[in-house]
């Protein structure tokens, strides 16, 4: 695959997060949404509540800072693809490769920590819940598109 093709794919990527909470009133009507929507699709006692958020909350804070640095030192890189030089994008690949790993450590990390507090099972579901607000936010989002264009 040549480098055109793994940018492409890498812009993709980044683009299938939803914008959707790019103002502020939104981002914290959408955190609240997520919270209800997590607590009852995972079922929380308040006794694991009370231990899950604090966790849950840390990890999404360093999760949204690494989204942050990869749309200020990758995607914003990607407008100007036409004019970036190899080594550029050499150098793109790595920073990418670098996030991906720092990424997959804070998962790790936080699943460990969290399976302290709450079961594996509630942690695959909370896993999957959070797949299905994203994908519940992006249905959301394009029915709104679809509404304004007429």
């Amino acid at each position: 695959m040549n480098i055109k093709n793994i940018l492409a794919t890498l812009l993709l990527v980044l683009c299938s997060i939803p914008i959707i909470a790019q103002h502020k009133p939104n981002r914290e009507k959408i955190k609240t949404l997520k919270t209800a929507f997590i607590t009852e699709r995972i079922n929380l006692s308040s006794k694991e509540a009370e231990a899950f958020w604090p966790i849950y909350n840390v990890y999404e804070d360093k999760r949204n800072a690494l989204h942050k640095k990869e749309r200020k030192n990758i995607h914003s890189k990607l407008k100007d693809i036409a004019i970036i030089s190899e080594e550029e994008a050499s150098g793109l690949l790595v920073k990418h490769a670098n996030l991906q790993e720092e990424k997959h450590k804070l998962n790790s990390l936080f699943i460990k920590e969290i399976s302290t507090v709450i079961s594996a099972k509630k942690t695959i579901q909370l896993l999957k819940a959070e797949k299905d607000f994203r994908r519940e936010l992006i249905k959301i989002h394009r029915e709104r598109r679809m509404g304004e264009r007429k």
